[in-house]
């Protein structure tokens, strides 16, 4: 059990009281990887991946609520296991603007440490990206939203046209937390990346994955374990956001929520 199991199965912070998140405000959705049953990546001290990516978030999410200008929610609060499809689901029923989805995960090859940033793509671009992408999904499997009563010719060109911009925006904010990662916190060697994540797929919302470290390192473990680490790498994610929308503020809204 690792020091801070307790706080990290505890409610989500709330946002600040004196800047409470107002209806109209763009939705940002923090996915803390794994939970419940399915720990995740387990530390060289025994230290579980699905603690960390809690914590993290819920930290990342009292200092994006603490600015009052965005809605935060987690697509899990506590130690509980929530299916992949269900995660994306989340994020599309509260018309989410941005998907983040926070990791620790683990190599074989210990010595490799450091911060990297996944986006959508159907080729992984290399070998240790792809054996990535294939543990993350093994959690569950997904399927693809469609476009309801909506001829398939046109749901075809609709669903291609939304794709495209969805993944230029998640390459974006790929781009922008690389560059704040840079900053502050060790980064592994062509820390953007892409692969086939499932619960990247989310069709109308920019989506990234953000690996923070690598349990199977000990420095990246040890760093992962203290809330001020754990705070550096959140205001860096924060800067990042603040820079994204800055610069789409007619998007800032978000899609619609998805009906049904």
């Amino acid at each position: 059990m690792w020091p801070e199991q307790a706080a990290a199965a505890a409610p989500a912070a709330r946002p600040s009281p004196t800047k409470p998140a107002k209806p109209g405000l763009p939705l940002v959705v923090l996915d803390p990887g794994h939970g419940g049953k399915d720990p995740g990546a387990i530390g060289i001290s025994g230290t579980y991946e699905k603690h960390v990516a809690l914590a993290a978030a819920q930290e990342l999410q009292r200092q994006l609520a603490a600015a009052g200008r965005y809605r935060v929610e987690l697509t899990r609060t506590r130690d509980v296991f929530v299916p992949l499809e269900q995660r994306v689901a989340f994020a599309q029923r509260r018309g989410a603007a941005l998907f983040v989805s926070m990791h620790a995960d683990a190599l074989g090859d210990r010595s490799v440490r450091g911060a990297s940033v996944y986006t959508l793509s159907d080729a992984a671009s290399d070998r240790q990206t792809a054996a990535l992408a294939q543990r993350e999904n093994a959690a569950d499997r997904f399927g693809g939203p469609a476009f309801r009563d909506t001829p398939p010719e046109v749901s075809r060109i609709l669903s291609s046209l939304v794709r495209q911009e969805t993944r230029q925006g998640s390459a974006r904010l790929a781009s922008r937390v690389v560059g704040e990662f840079g900053h502050d916190l060790r980064l592994i060697q062509n820390p953007a990346r892409h692969a086939s994540f499932m619960v990247l797929k989310a069709a109308d919302i920019p989506s990234v994955l953000v690996e923070m470290g690598f349990m199977s390192n000990r420095e990246d473990e040890a760093a992962l374990r203290r809330p001020e680490h754990r705070a550096k790498v959140a205001a860096a994610m924060r800067r990042a956001v603040d820079a994204w929308f800055a610069v789409r503020p007619e998007k800032s809204a978000g899609p619609p929520p998805a009906q049904g």
